[in-house]
């Protein structure tokens, strides 16, 4: 199978990459190599690819930046995304879209599941939401709903966290964001899987359990070993920020489960993989 993947330079197009390589061609397609805001860029490519599935994390994740540059933000994760789904039309290609549980309001006090209505409160929900509306046309899909993502490739929330405490200082995070957790590389394997048994449709992906930003920083930093006295914990209307953020975020992995996949380990055997990958860069900021 020949895979394409935008956004390979990015967190989780990283991750995707390396999972997806290991057993199908892939060709890692970076903003150099196709900037997904230039509709005839991204056609010539895929047309020189002639990948099989074409598989979209690429955007702009960063919920102020969208806020701030609501424009930008159209650009990117609108119609960016409208761009690859024409590619794909044309090329007969299958779509892989990684959505986000942003698209959710946040005030349930159960899991989400993949039926639940779609309300985002911020500029980036809504420009995920609507690439999964633009996907969603394609006769075949598959939605991906990831949260606090984690992994190899690039700077990302739990590394800021094990690195801040390295060099002795204090890493603030919400206490009152409940919600799920992504080790990209588990969700790569997940994604990959679902892939090569062709089930389409809209899944969420998360690994198992749920907590708070404070609990997910408090636990890299004390699986790095250092004094989890340096996560300091509060409430998310403390802290400044342009974008909303849900307090209650976690979601349920009904349709996996429904298409007969097992879920994903919990977050803590992930972190904690995770983190061991991270303790040699850790040591040397203390050194």
């Amino acid at each position: 199978m020949k895979v394409a993947i935008t956004g390979a330079a990015g967190l989780f197009g990283h991750g995707l990459a390396e999972v997806f390589s290991e057993r199908h061609t892939v060709f890692p397609l970076t903003r150099a190599e196709a900037d997904i805001t230039r509709a005839e860029e991204v056609r010539s490519v895929i047309r020189r690819s002639r990948p099989d599935v074409i598989v979209h994390p690429a955007g702009i994740p960063d919920l102020d930046v969208c806020e701030a540059d609501p424009a930008r933000a159209f650009l990117t994760n609108v119609h960016g995304t409208r761009n690859l789904v024409e590619a794909a039309r044309e090329a007969g290609a299958a779509l892989v879209y990684i959505s986000t549980d942003a698209v959710f309001d946040g005030k349930k006090n159960a899991p989400y599941t993949e039926s639940d209505p779609t309300i985002p409160p911020t500029v980036y929900g809504r420009t995920k939401l609507k690439g999964e509306q633009l996907v969603s046309g394609l006769p075949e899909f598959w939605i991906f709903r990831v949260s606090v993502l984690f992994g190899p490739g690039k700077k990302n929330y739990v590394e800021r966290a094990v690195t801040r405490a390295a060099a002795g200082e204090t890493f603030v995070a919400s206490s009152d964001q409940l919600g799920s957790a992504t080790y990209t590389l588990d969700a790569a394997r997940k994604i990959l899987e679902v892939v090569e048994a062709r089930r389409f449709g809209l899944y969420h992906l998360s690994n198992s359990g749920v907590c708070t930003r404070f609990e997910l920083a408090a636990n890299a930093v004390e699986l790095a070993g250092f004094d989890t006295r340096q996560v300091v914990g509060k409430p998310s209307s403390e802290i400044a920020r342009r974008a909303v953020r849900l307090k209650y975020a976690v979601m349920a992995m009904e349709a996996l489960g429904a298409a007969g996949f097992t879920p994903l380990r919990p977050w803590q055997e992930g972190l904690a993989e995770y983190v061991a990958t991270l303790q040699p860069a850790a040591s040397a900021q203390t050194n």
